[in-house]
Parts: structure tokens; C-alpha cells; sequence
């Protein structure tokens, strides 16, 4: 069924009716050719009288409303844990830094080295391209990469 639009019609002589057309094109056609009238004067002169906006029920808003409270408390509920979590990742990083030692650019070759024994095991951190990442991993040795989060407080 193709859709309709409802609307509401008034007459030169102020009368209002109602009718039904296929598009706004139609309409305006069928007020051109006066094929439109009064059904209480019988007046040929017809255009659209404001109408109202459709509006929910009570009960339509009300389940509206709860929809966006729900959607705010997951926001909430959503940010609430990004802060715990970056606030963990700030905690880790004290903890490495206060812990382990920054070999820098040199963390690859360091971490081969207590690897395979020729340094201390002490715990270390620094940084690695991917490709080393990947050729530490192919060895067997176990590595991790952690966001390194600024403590912004």
C-alpha cells in the first residue's frame, strides 16, 4: 500500500475538512483544476489549514524517557570504568618506573641478555619497534607492551 499524507483542508468561507492524497504534488493538483470543494458550501477554493503535530502518548514518552535514561547510565557506567582503568595504568607505570630499569631504545637487546643469561634478571622496560617485538617473540621471549599513560594530575 502506498503512503498517504492526511490533510487538513479550509475553504475561502473558513470551513475545515480533512482529506487524503498520494503526495503534495496531488494535492496541489487537485486544488488547481478544482477538483476539490467544500463538503459544507460546495466552494472550489481549498488550501491546507495548519495542523497539529502528531504527538506521542503519555505512555510513548514515558518508554522514551527510560530508553535515554538507560543510555545515560551506560555512558556513565562507560566512563566510570575508562577512569579506573587509566588510573591503573598510571598506578603500573609508577610501579615500573619506581621497579625496573629504563633501558630505552636498548630494551630488545637487554631483554636477550637476561634471556639467555649473559645479564643480571632484573625487571626492565623501555622501548622496541614492531619488528623486534615480533623477533622476541619468535625466540620465546616474553614480552608486553603497556599504554604508557602521562599521569595528568
Amino acid at each position: 500500500m502506498d503512503k498517504m499524507i492526511h490533510y487538513r483542508l479550509r475553504c475561502n468561507a473558513n470551513h475545515e475538512f480533512e482529506a487524503w492524497f498520494q503526495s503534495s504534488a496531488a494535492f496541489e493538483e487537485h486544488a488547481e483544476c478544482g477538483f476539490l470543494s467544500c463538503p459544507n458550501c460546495g466552494s472550489s477554493n481549498i488550501v491546507r489549514a495548519p495542523m497539529a503535530p502528531a504527538m506521542r502518548s503519555r505512555e510513548g514518552n514515558q518508554a522514551i524517557i527510560e530508553e535515554e535514561n538507560q543510555s545515560l547510565q551506560q555512558q556513565r557506567q562507560v566512563l566510570s570504568q575508562a577512569v579506573m582503568l587509566k588510573q591503573q595504568l598510571i598506578g603500573l607505570r609508577r610501579k615500573i618506573e619506581q621497579n625496573c630499569d629504563n633501558v630505552g631504545d636498548r630494551f630488545a637487546d637487554e631483554a636477550r641478555k637476561i634471556y639467555y643469561g649473559d645479564s643480571e634478571s632484573r625487571g626492565i622496560y623501555g622501548d622496541t619497534t614492531p619488528q623486534e617485538r615480533e623477533e622476541l617473540f619468535d625466540e620465546g621471549i616474553e614480552v608486553g607492551t603497556i599504554p604508557w599513560l602521562r599521569d595528568d594530575s
